[in-house]
């Protein structure tokens, strides 16, 4: 069965409450093998210290964060819209860290939040997004199928969060 899921901004204020549904998911990803920058082994302070400046980035409006909140409350994923872009690139937002905790996987949540980050960056004149992510895993298939375009690979970009070398593969889509 399908969780029913709420999609939600969250404010700095959220966020600190959220700390630890959004621990869990963070730890969750990076010890199923996610890159999302962080490596094995991995300790609850250090996924702590990383929502306490996003939260800090999100007050600064650097960022917005994007929640799936489910029907108990509890954040099962969420996605980043990095705004903060040099003066040259007003139109132009990088999107972050989609995660998904692994109990909540398989029933369209990363496309829910994937499409609702799409009309949140349009809001806030955005219309060039661009993310990256590690060649050859199910994330960089999600992108392709939702309709992001591949521009190419760079090899060696990225420590896998286990220690090996993994390529990255630079997307954009344009709104």
């Amino acid at each position: 069965m399908s969780p029913s899921v709420t999609l939600r901004t969250l404010s700095r204020d959220d966020i600190l409450l959220y700390l630890n549904d959004l621990t869990d998911i963070l730890i969750n990803c990076v010890e199923g093998g996610a890159s999302v920058s962080f490596m094995l082994p991995f300790s609850r302070d250090k996924a702590l210290a990383f929502w306490q400046r996003t939260a800090a980035s999100v007050a600064a409006n650097e960022r917005i964060l994007l929640a799936a909140v489910d029907a108990q409350q509890r954040i099962v994923g969420t996605v980043q819209l990095i705004i903060d872009q040099p003066e040259n690139q007003p139109h132009r937002a990088d999107v972050a860290k989609l995660l998904v905790h692994e109990d909540a996987r398989r029933f369209g949540i990363a496309s829910q939040l994937m499409s609702h980050l799409e009309t949140v960056a349009r809001d806030v004149g955005k219309n060039v997004l661009v993310l990256d992510t590690a060649t050859g895993s199910g994330a960089e298939t999600f992108y392709q199928r939702a309709g992001w375009q591949k521009v190419g690979e760079i090899p060696r970009y990225a420590l896998m969060p286990a220690g090996e070398l993994t390529a990255t593969s630079v997307f954009y889509k344009f709104l």
